[in-house]
């Protein structure tokens, strides 16, 4: 049968809503990015700016250390809502709701560490940088980060953008005193995967089970590249069709901090690949309160999550691609598109 012109219409209207889907977060990057940039001082600009290939792009960090490009501390008012609407172009509400709670928890350490040293937790000390110059017809990348919180965001052209590597942390993991008692803001990561862990009978408990005390880091820590961890632990090939969905929940947690046009992209490349490749390891005491660790692991990317700090009250969480992250795979095929043309 031939399709008919309104069915012709209607495919093509599909179409033309994918493909400006896809191409929304790079656009709204670019935009966002050269508004920020258009509002800096030029000594500004250049504290801020470094090329696509600077080595600086890679040294990413999520603990409180000195950094590279320019702090809402030395913005005003106006470049600070700039610089958040640039986050906003790739994080989900989710995401930004804990991105920001993270932000504020350095008022509580700052209590809590009766302001010793002074200086050292400051809400302000968020860093906004920029590698390349945004445009639509070249590879740029930028990064938000601070204590806690480390994105970063490759845009390699009009349409493909990678948000790797990912990383939020929360200290305290729970606050404990004070106004804001009982807050978690990485609660919900915690307690999916201490929920999917405890529904293991005793096999797969033995499989998941890589260790009896968890690390007091996450494994790949800062690293700049990364490979496939080992043990794997569980293969989820071992799971029940509900533990089944409980892995794809946790997964879906990371990957939903980011845009949904990101977070899904990544998603269906994982699902593609197919759910039983997964993995899932633990590490540590099984209920809350005790230190653990925990990974989800498939063939293209890996999740940790640790709380061992502090005596169990300080939580690291990372989603990374073993070849994407920093947009490496992204960048070569678009660099090899373009030697092509």
């Amino acid at each position: 049968m031939r399709p008919t012109p309104r069915l012709l219409l209607i495919a093509v209207l599909i179409f033309q809503g994918l493909v400006a889907r896809a191409h929304a977060p790079a656009t709204d990057m670019l935009t966002a990015a050269q508004g920020w940039l258009e509002s800096l001082s030029a000594a500004q600009k250049k504290q801020a700016t470094f090329t696509l290939a600077d080595p600086e792009r890679e040294n990413w960090f999520f603990t409180p250390v000195p950094r590279q490009g320019l702090p809402l501390k030395q913005m005003d008012r106006k470049q600070q809502d700039l610089a958040r609407a640039l986050l906003r172009t790739g994080l989900s509400h989710a995401g930004l709701a804990r991105a920001e709670a993270i932000i504020s928890l350095e008022n509580v350490l700052r209590e809590l560490e009766n302001n010793s040293p002074p200086g050292r937790r400051d809400p302000e000390l968020y860093f906004v940088t920029i590698f390349g110059t945004p445009a639509a017809d070249q590879p740029w990348g930028w990064r938000f980060e601070g204590h806690h919180l480390s994105f970063n965001f490759t845009v390699a052209d009009s349409s493909h953008v990678k948000f790797v590597p990912s990383f939020i942390g929360s200290n305290p993991a729970e606050v404990r005193s004070g106004p804001r008692q009982g807050e978690r803001v990485l609660g919900e990561e915690e307690d999916l995967g201490r929920a999917l862990v405890k529904s293991l009978d005793a096999a797969q408990l033995k499989a998941a089970l890589i260790d009896t005390k968890a690390p007091s880091e996450i494994v790949t820590s800062n690293q700049k590249r990364i490979n496939p961890l080992s043990p794997t632990g569980l293969s989820a090939a071992q799971l029940t069709p509900a533990q089944s969905a409980q892995l794809l929940a946790l997964v879906k947690l990371y990957t939903g901090r980011h845009r949904a046009e990101l977070a899904d992209e990544t998603l269906a490349a994982i699902t593609a690949a197919g759910v039983n490749g997964l993995n899932f390891a633990w590490a540590g005491g099984l209920n809350r309160g005790d230190l653990h660790y925990y990974r989800i692991q498939g063939p293209t990317f890996l999740i940790e999550f640790d709380n061992t700090q502090n005596n169990g009250n300080h939580v690291h969480s990372v989603f990374r691609e073993f070849k994407n992250d920093f947009g490496r795979d992204l960048l070569r095929e678009h660099y090899e598109k373009s030697h092509a043309k």
